[in-house]
């Protein structure tokens, strides 16, 4: 007689966000005062302070994550990068032979540093004792972000959707849990039919938003007239609205729709992740949080910060083919095959 194997059990493990605001609070504000008093030299330390903090909140199957970053690692990789961004500004300032220069070496730079960042903030997380991984080659981030980020840029950001598509592939397929691989199944047609809204709705708020001023201002050129101080100052109230209309409104309900398409198409193992965001009670919650933020002059940050995450975070499962337990037996705390390399050298978090 056969006998017969039975399919692991399935269950759900939902993330949950056990912070509070009014603990956040005191963490944010000693963060906020002695990056004030060291003009901004303690800003990787407050870094630490604060991704431990919502790292250690964060709860799934009974068990919470944590984070190892190292301040140290994290400024030198700031100071790398503000270096970079004066030699962008004055090549750009100043043009000249040295612009082009300049230009191709940030180029050529930036997919090394982008590949070491993500690196960098795996293989300082882990959940349970054990660590993540980044396991992506640099050639492979070249591809993505050298050659997908100009595609992006000469094309108008109609290739944006591409970019971003083969971006999150790159790092979910080449991302580990001990021994365990992340994958990612999410095609780019996908990618696009979720943009496509949203690039006509910011289309359309751009034009909605500089189009009348630029007819005002050229029927007042062809005049030879001033334009009504009274319409300029409605036409800028207008464009302000738009402004925000797009931020608080289309910005949450875009976050919703792309959490949802990333993380619904991102296993761990036989694991499937799942998001279920609800993009307008999203909405609803940047709104209030916006309000709340101006009317307490900035004080309600922390409040607001710890609403939205703990929302974006409990609307996350993970729909299990047995338990954790398996993946954990099978997973060592290393580096994995980037062992060789010295993070103090190569693992540089620059602030992304």
């Amino acid at each position: 007689m056969q006998s017969e194997q039975t399919p692991a059990e399935r269950t759900v493990e939902a993330l949950r966000f056990n912070g509070s605001g009014r603990e956040y609070f005191g963490i944010w504000i000693v963060n906020l005062l002695l990056t004030l008093v060291t003009l901004g030299l303690y800003s990787p330390w407050a870094k630490v302070r604060r991704l431990q903090y919502f790292y250690r909140n964060t709860e799934l199957a009974a068990s919470t994550f944590d984070y190892h970053g190292r301040p140290l690692a994290i400024f030198w990789g700031r100071l790398l990068a503000i270096v970079m961004l004066v030699v962008y500004h004055f090549a750009t300032t100043y043009l000249s032979i040295w612009t082009v220069v300049a230009l191709i070496v940030i180029g050529l730079a930036l997919p090394w540093l982008l590949h070491n960042a993500i690196r960098f903030r795996l293989h300082y997380s882990s959940y349970r004792g054990l660590r993540f991984s980044f396991r992506g080659s640099r050639a492979q981030a070249y591809v993505v972000f050298l050659l997908y980020g100009l595609l992006t840029f000469f094309t108008a950001y109609l290739a944006a959707p591409l970019f971003h598509q083969r971006l999150k592939r790159y790092q979910h397929n080449n991302s580990w849990f001990g021994a365990t691989p992340f994958s990612f199944d999410v095609s780019v047609g996908r990618f696009y039919r979720a943009y496509l809204p949203f690039m006509i709705a910011f289309a359309l708020l751009f034009v909605a938003a500089f189009v009348p001023l630029g007819l005002v201002i050229a029927a007042s050129k062809h005049s030879g007239t001033k334009p009504d101080p009274h319409t300029v100052q409605l036409m800028m109230i207008g464009f302000v609205a738009i402004v925000m209309f797009g931020t608080l409104v289309l910005t949450p309900l875009w976050q919703a729709v792309i959490q949802n398409l990333i993380w619904s198409g991102t296993k761990l193992g036989p694991h499937q992740m799942v998001s279920r965001v609800s993009p307008w009670r999203l909405v609803w919650i940047q709104l209030s949080n916006a309000v709340l933020v101006m009317i307490t002059l900035g004080l309600f940050m922390p409040w607001a910060t710890v609403r939205a995450l703990r929302y974006r975070l409990g609307c996350m499962h993970l729909e299990t083919q047995g338990t954790l337990d398996a993946v954990i037996a099978g997973g060592e705390p290393e580096i994995g095959a980037f062992g060789e390399e010295t993070a103090d050298v190569f693992n540089i978090d620059i602030g992304l």
